[in-house]
């Protein structure tokens, strides 16, 4: 995924009213720009970070700014964008960057799927196998706890009863013989290992299991952030 033109730098102000985020620009004015992402945005939105934002020909939209990246007083990088998961998932699929994933006929997203109603990320179909039903969360949730070892990551930031959901319609797609795959993209430049947050969602992480033992498959890739290109392109340990 390029950035045509590349990304602009500020300095974060605050972030209010879920979609809205104000920033303090190189020559000192202010600026209101779109913030896509509706989370806790734990670690990623504190004042006086480095906000990279990209920029719409749309003349239609009110706010033609969009907050995609966060750079912390550490230096890491943080893809804040929401959208942006799914995007890079379908990319990296597509040009073979997940080899697990590798060899499918067709990908289609958003499809209807499962008892409880709900629309997969991705799904994978070819006539020579079963389908592969790809649910994408995005980890941006990295732990500052010296006992965990450097560098570890956690899904979820919040209590999520839609992804505990999810949980449940994968594990059902592993059941009926369909593949089931929980994909993690970690799009934190600090994260090099990833865990379910049993400290924040006891029943996801217990959901978790539960898909696990089910036959879910769990993979991670971290993605690469700069302000020309995101490209997720790097497996990382999942720790159960």
């Amino acid at each position: 995924m390029h950035f045509d033109p590349p990304l602009e730098s500020a300095t974060l102000i605050k972030r209010y009213k879920r979609f809205l985020t104000d920033i303090k620009l190189p020559d000192g004015s202010e600026r209101t720009i779109h913030c896509a992402n509706t989370g806790a945005m734990t670690g990623c939105a504190e004042p006086g970070n480095i906000v990279w934002y990209s920029t719409s020909d749309n003349p239609k939209r009110k706010y033609p700014n969009s907050w995609e990246i966060s750079e912390t007083a550490q230096g890491d990088r943080i893809c804040v964008n929401t959208a942006r998961a799914n995007q890079l998932a379908v990319e990296a699929i597509e040009n073979g960057a997940i080899v697990e994933l590798s060899g499918y006929q067709t990908l289609r997203t958003e499809v209807k799927y499962g008892s409880e109603n709900s629309r997969i990320d991705i799904l994978l179909e070819d006539e020579a196998k079963a389908d592969c039903y790809i649910e994408v969360k995005s980890v941006t949730l990295l732990t500052d706890d010296p006992s965990v070892g450097k560098g570890q990551g956690y899904f979820p930031d919040a209590v999520t009863t839609r992804g505990q959901k999810h949980l449940r319609e994968l594990t059902e797609m592993a059941e009926s013989g369909q593949r089931a795959v929980l994909l993690f993209t970690v799009l934190h430049s600090g994260i090099e290992k990833v865990s379910a947050a049993h400290h924040i969602d006891a029943k996801y992480s217990l959901l978790l299991k539960q898909a696990q033992d089910a036959g879910v498959e769990v993979l991670c890739y971290k993605a690469e952030l700069n302000n020309t290109q995101m490209e997720l392109n790097q497996a990382v340990e999942f720790i159960a």
